[in-house]
């Protein structure tokens, strides 16, 4: 057995533990169903009446747990009829629905350690030996609908973390304590980057200091795309039910999108920006000496997210993508993925993020459009474009968008998390004559069908910039920092030399801010370094002055000493970080 499969095993096995512990504790409670997770284990409870289970019950529960595990008792499993089964969980009103539901003919199993048993498919380990009592613990209380219905009961769902060995629960937790640590949505408000509100869900309002992160790193692709041969365009934000018919969007991704109608028309807020880009193609004749056309879009899209998914600013209803659409023949397809790959590892570089990308390779989903043979052709053209760009890459069967595959390239930040955020998706269904009809006038003077590559680097600008964010917990690089260089004066006297030095600063392109209130030095400092994370601090004071110079203090990350130097040295010195995007001070 593989090392993830026995721990998923371990964990599963944990589960039942548990439910043997809550059920000795809590006489009465009825079991629901307790699977392995990610890192853990949860399992759903019906408490008897006048017991609300929360945190404070966790202490007792884990030691009866350790005290079940001390026993060594093994997991039996038995196979039992329907008529048994019905019978044997016949106080269980959960396990009896669940055996009720299953077909007929299936074989039924229950698993028994010590003086529990529960209905169980496993496999589980053989004893509660092999479950290690000092590598578990549990971690919160949620309420959970049985089966997800929110017409039937409200149970109480125990989730927990188990590893192998209790240094990989240390470890797991020191992660948790550091992600709680970088939480973007507790750095946007501590910075004040940005809020949000519950009666506006999903949508997010910037504030001077974040709306610069944003406008610095929109700018940023900006050029980097505009290197790369794009061509930067806009399309309108309400567009009509026809276009959106015709893309499929509307028979194929409808539930996430907002409707609206205006003189008896339907209209959607759109989605995403790929039909917007084809119409702008169609828009006048086109010859194949125009291709590959490469359109750059930073389109506002709005999607009808569940309220219960949103996440901050890393899963929201309104956001920007650095989107674009490459329209191009057959045959620049492996050209134009490798490229597109390039300029994905070279953005991800400056920001860190280039030494583990992972690739993978989406395939036909059971929801598609166009049929299974030019599903496969794109298929094998999107992995041998992938494999010409130099790049493995796993699969990812019937991940693909509705109307075609994708490579999907995942990042890892600092604590190891991985990102989903560039794309690059194959579609020969959108440009076809059955749905939008883009065409250009080939060699041979005839009219021919087009590939369109929807892509995009970020992503979200909006979930980058919160991935940010958590991955330098607030402390960016000098030359992303909304604020680059604050100047403090160490009296009142030196105020207008550090407004002279900030102003010199803004004239060279640098985001600097003269702090001259009545506070001391001291709390211009705490803010300066807690609240902004600027990256230097020019303190200024008589020699300074006197010899038109800075102290600079580098932010406490960096590890370097205060250093004094010319005002001309550290503007040359600064220039060459912004320029060179260098992650360190």
């Amino acid at each position: 057995m593989a090392a993830d499969e026995t721990l998923h095993t371990m964990r599963h096995s944990c589960a039942h533990v548990m439910a043997e512990a809550v059920t000795r504790l809590f006489p009465g409670t009825k079991v629901a169903i307790g699977p392995a997770i990610e890192n853990g284990f949860y399992y759903d409870f019906d408490f008897p009446d006048g017991h609300k289970a929360t945190e404070a019950d966790f202490p007792a529960i884990e030691k009866e747990m350790r005290r079940i595990l001390a026993t060594g008792a093994e997991f039996v499993r038995r196979e039992v009829s329907k008529e048994d089964a019905l019978a044997q969980f016949a106080d269980e009103p959960y396990k009896t629905e669940l055996i009720r539901d299953l077909p007929e003919g299936e074989v039924i199993s229950t698993y028994t350690q010590g003086g529990f048993t529960d209905l169980c498919r496993g496999p589980h380990v053989a004893s509660t030996k092999d479950i290690n009592a000092q590598a578990f613990k549990l971690m919160s209380v949620a309420g959970a609908y049985w089966r997800g219905d929110s017409n039937r009961p409200m149970l109480t769902r125990i989730y927990a973390v188990a590893f192998a060995k209790p240094n990989d629960l240390k470890d797991y937790l020191h992660r948790l304590e550091e992600a709680e640590k970088r939480d973007h949505r507790k750095l946007g408000v501590q910075m004040d980057l940005f809020h949000l509100e519950s009666e506006n869900p999903g949508q997010i309002f910037w504030h001077p200091n974040g709306w610069q992160l944003y406008v610095t790193l929109q700018d940023y692709m900006r050029k980097k795309l505009a290197a790369d041969g794009y061509l930067e365009v806009n399309t309108p934000a309400i567009m009509p039910r026809a276009l959106w018919e015709r893309s499929g969007h509307w028979a194929h991704y409808q539930q996430n999108m907002f409707i609206t109608e205006s003189e008896k028309r339907l209209f959607a807020v759109k989605p995403m920006n790929c039909p917007g880009a084809l119409e702008i193609f169609r828009s006048r004749l086109r010859s194949y000496k125009d291709l590959p056309l490469r359109l750059a879009e930073f389109g506002h899209c709005v999607r009808n997210e569940p309220s219960g998914t949103l996440h901050g600013i890393m899963r929201v209803r309104g956001f920007v993508q650095d989107d674009a659409h490459i329209i191009c023949t057959e045959e620049q397809i492996e050209a134009e993925v490798a490229q597109f790959c390039r300029l994905l590892l070279g953005v991800y570089k400056d920001f860190g993020f280039d030494k583990n990308v992972a690739v993978r390779l989406s395939t036909m989903p059971e929801d598609h459009v166009g049929d299974e043979a030019t599903w496969q052709h794109a298929e094998a053209a999107l992995a041998a474009a992938c494999k010409s760009a130099g790049l493995d890459y796993e699969i990812q069967p019937g991940e693909g968008a509705f109307y075609g595959p994708k490579l999907e390239f995942k990042l890892y930040d600092t604590l190891g998390r991985e990102w989903q955020c560039g794309t690059i998706q194959l579609d020969y269904q959108l440009p076809s004559a059955e749905r939008l009809d883009a065409t250009y006038v080939g060699a041979d003077n005839q009219k021919h069908h087009p590939v369109m590559l929807h892509r995009a680097v970020l992503g979200s600008l909006e979930r980058f910039i919160g991935i940010l964010i958590e991955n330098f917990a607030g402390a960016m690089p000098a030359w992303f920092a909304f604020e680059q260089v604050a100047v403090v004066p160490v009296g009142a006297d030196f105020a207008p030399y550090a407004r002279e030095v900030a102003d010199e600063l803004r004239d060279a392109g640098f985001r600097a801010a003269a702090y001259l209130d009545d506070s001391n030095m001291k709390s211009k400092i705490k803010v300066i370094t807690s609240e902004h994370k600027t990256p230097y601090i020019l303190v200024v004071g008589a020699k300074e002055q006197e010899e038109r110079a800075v102290s600079v203090r580098f932010r406490t990350d960096s590890g370097k000493p205060q250093q004094a130097m010319p005002l001309a040295e550290f503007k040359a010195y600064l220039a060459d970080k912004v320029r060179t995007h260098a992650l360190t001070l």
